[in-house]
């Protein structure tokens, strides 16, 4: 039987921005290696890791880009925001200068990316309280009226790292999925589609191609 399915397994990419030395680097690895590394370089360009989770009983598989923050290798950065689901829009709670930054990022993200994508506000090095600069109060009144989600973590020590790449993934998936559940009724009330085909069109040989899949497979 045809129909639209949500397949079993789908990737996801998504990008960590914000100004440079707001701990993108060590969010990602701590996330998919669970390692810190006090010594870590500023990113040069762009790099990337990869991890799967469950949510709802799939499999997803994160693609994070980890973006440069240094202003010379913004035209490289931004083309990466193309084809992003989702973003972790990061800041430094010890250093008001990278929250002020947020708003610019923010615009960019928005001026190159998919308009649907979403967009969590991530105030990193919360171990950092004693020199905390921007109150959480401040930072979580911006996303709102920005309609982000917001959280603070800590690379550091681990504190709502897993939460925040795992908010953000769930949030993207049950989207998709409401998208793909209200796109599927759309098709079955519409005239003459009692039956439900979304095969790929005959090839020139006749015979059918495979299905379409509304994700990609891993």
């Amino acid at each position: 039987m045809y129909g639209f399915l949500i397949i079993a397994a789908v990737l996801f990419v998504f990008v960590l921005i914000g100004d440079s030395g707001v701990g993108k680097s060590n969010l990602l690895s701590r996330f998919t290696r669970n390692e810190f590394n006090l010594e870590s370089k500023s990113t040069i360009g762009v790099e990337f890791a990869t991890r799967s989770i469950q949510v709802d009983g799939k499999t997803i598989k994160a693609q994070i880009w980890d973006t440069a923050g240094q202003e010379r290798y913004r035209a490289i950065t931004s083309a990466y925001y193309r084809g992003a689901v989702g973003a972790l829009l990061v800041y430094d709670i010890a250093k008001h200068l990278t929250y002020e930054n947020v708003e610019r990022w923010l615009k960019e993200l928005r001026d190159h990316a998919d308009n649907n994508i979403v967009i969590m506000l991530v105030g990193n090095k919360s171990d950092l309280r004693h020199l905390r600069a921007v109150p959480t109060d401040e930072a979580r009144a911006f996303a709102e009226k920005n309609n982000l989600s917001f959280i603070e973590t800590s690379a550091l020590d681990s504190t709502n790292v897993e939460e925040a790449f795992k908010n953000i993934l769930t949030e993207i998936y049950r989207i998709v999925s409401q998208k793909q559940i209200a796109e599927r009724s759309a098709h079955d009330e519409s005239p003459g589609n009692n039956v439900v085909d979304i095969s790929v069109p005959p090839t020139t040989d006749g015979q059918k191609g495979s299905k379409l899949q509304c994700c990609q497979n891993l």
